[in-house]
Order: structure tokens, then sequence, then C-alpha cells
């Protein structure tokens, strides 16, 4: 039930361009260049996040991408 309550509060935040954990810009965390992708750690809790360069949105980074 608790996860059906948090999880379009997150995807509201990710479509804002916001870290899910903290509120926090993404565009001024620490950015990696990967392949067609660019790989963001929020500087504020460390979260790490991936942008598709096709789509432009971000989202949570799988654990083998980290």
């Amino acid at each position: 039930m608790f996860k059906n309550v948090i999880a379009p509060v997150q995807a509201w935040l990710l479509s804002q361009g916001r870290c899910v954990g903290c509120g926090v810009e993404l565009s001024t965390g620490k950015l990696e260049k990967k392949g067609d992708t660019e790989k963001i750690t929020c500087k504020k809790c460390g979260r790490i996040f991936v942008k598709e360069a096709q789509s432009g949105k971000y989202r949570r980074a799988l654990f083998e991408e980290v």
C-alpha cells in the first residue's frame, strides 16, 4: 500500500527533473556521459539517475549501470 502512495509522487518529481529523495534539481548534480545516456549523481543525497538522450527523461539508475 505504501508503494502505491509514493510511486506517483516520485514519478512527478522525476518528470520535473528533481531528485526523488531530496527534491534538488538534477541539473545541478555531478554529470558523467556514458554513450547516448548521461549518468547524474545528486549533489545532496547521492542517488544516481540516468537521463535518456532521445527522450530527455530521467529515471533511477539500474544496479548494473552504477
